[in-house]
């Protein structure tokens, strides 16, 4: 789950973290109002919205008075941002921060991320701040470093140290910058997160170390123990699909194709999409119902697939172990009655209890195609929307 850059700002001066003094307003009104307020000669005007790459969008702007603090909010609220990160379709800017400005000296990339491979945190920092990551790994990977975190032990205070020299943080504020990386440290540990990137981090020209962007990022699995973390989600910024399939436990992503996928499973899911492009055809979702799903949650996630109004067919690959494919069966024949479909439906079911799931299909006298193999069924679907 992402939260705004002003929710992660407050959530990390918990921590001892110095951020920009700064407020959300969500009028051009409330904006002045709050720059008038900010201890600073120039005042910040971002965009909030999920994603990055606002600047380079005009999603951020520096005001030198209070005109320019209107002018600014009004140009950028209700403006629809397209950066790499939101799409083709870009994002509505509904709210604002507003932030004090700040002499910057330098600029630097800090991270926290859940590296998978090894099972770690591992703390990543660069001295070139300000830009995409992905641009300095490409172009100059000996400017990344890493320190890999001992969970047993956390980050320890040598490993801060270490990275502030390595990423060139001058001598006098590396007790600042330490300060900074073990509070974002602890911060990510006990919020649950899976990233907490500082993007810039900056050093001032009056000696200050401060996180100028933030961005973090939390575990869905642990928002059961996160009350205080789930009550800052933006359902506006969330994929209405997505939010719906969340209410009955479906794994659900929106992609920009036109066959619908239903499959059981993560992997499966995967391998389905992969066939798919591979056949020639283009997936609109990942959809994961998984090992427990019901006619009711089957029902349920084809009214999703079908709201996608790109979707010209669907293809739904079961592997019945836990599932019974009978009961998937019973799901897919009651959601084709109910929404009446007219668009082509490939179905491929295998294992437990598959011989009564396909008798189910076969007597249910609906336009179904069955399937032998995953890879006749995406061949299938991909000739039918063709």
């Amino acid at each position: 789950m992402n939260i705004h850059e002003y929710q992660g700002k407050n959530i990390l001066r918990e921590y001892g973290v110095r951020v920009p003094d700064g407020h959300v307003a969500y009028s051009v009104d409330e904006a002045v109002e709050y720059a008038k307020g900010l201890n600073s000669p120039v005042a910040v005007v971002k965009a909030q919205i999920h994603a990055g790459g606002r600047g380079k969008a005009g999603g951020v702007k520096v005001a030198n008075n209070m005109q320019e603090v209107r002018v600014y909010a009004k140009e950028i609220l209700g403006k629809v941002l397209v950066t790499p990160q939101t799409g083709p379709e870009g994002k509505e800017v509904k709210r604002l921060l507003v932030e004090e400005g700040c002499d910057i000296d330098q600029e630097y990339y800090l991270s926290f991320v859940l590296d998978r491979k090894i099972n770690r945190i591992v703390m990543m920092g660069s001295e070139e701040g300000g830009t995409e990551i992905e641009e300095v790994a490409a172009a100059t990977p000996e400017k990344i470093f890493k320190e890999v975190i001992n969970p047993e032990i956390g980050l320890s205070g040598f490993q801060a140290r270490r990275m502030a020299f390595n990423i060139n943080i001058p001598y006098k504020m590396v007790g600042k910058a330490v300060k900074i990386m073990m509070g974002i440290y602890q911060a990510f540990i006990e919020k649950d997160c899976m990233i907490a990137e500082i993007n810039p981090l900056v050093t001032t020209g009056d000696g200050e170390v401060l996180a100028l962007d933030t961005k973090l990022n939390f575990d869905d699995n642990a928002l059961h123990r996160q009350k205080e973390i789930l009550e800052l989600r933006d359902l506006d910024e969330e994929n209405r699909n997505e939010i719906e399939a969340s209410k009955y436990d479906l794994s659900y992503i929106s992609l920009d194709g036109n066959i619908g996928c239903m499959v059981n499973g993560a992997g499966l899911a995967m391998a389905t999409m992969d066939i798919i492009k591979y056949h020639g055809g283009n997936p609109s979702n990942f959809l994961d119902v998984g090992g427990d799903a019901t006619p009711e949650k089957v029902a349920e996630a084809f009214k999703i697939i079908l709201s996608d109004s790109e979707v010209k067919g669907i293809f739904v690959n079961v592997f019945g172990g836990i599932m019974r494919c009978d009961f998937i069966a019973k799901g897919i024949i009651a959601a084709t009655e109910k929404f009446g479909l007219d668009i082509p439906l490939v179905v491929r079911l295998e294992g437990t209890n598959v011989d009564l799931g396909k008798q189910l299909l076969n007597e249910s006298n609906l336009n179904i195609t069955a399937a032998d193999s995953m890879a006749d069924g995406a061949e299938k679907i991909v000739s039918m929307v063709r």
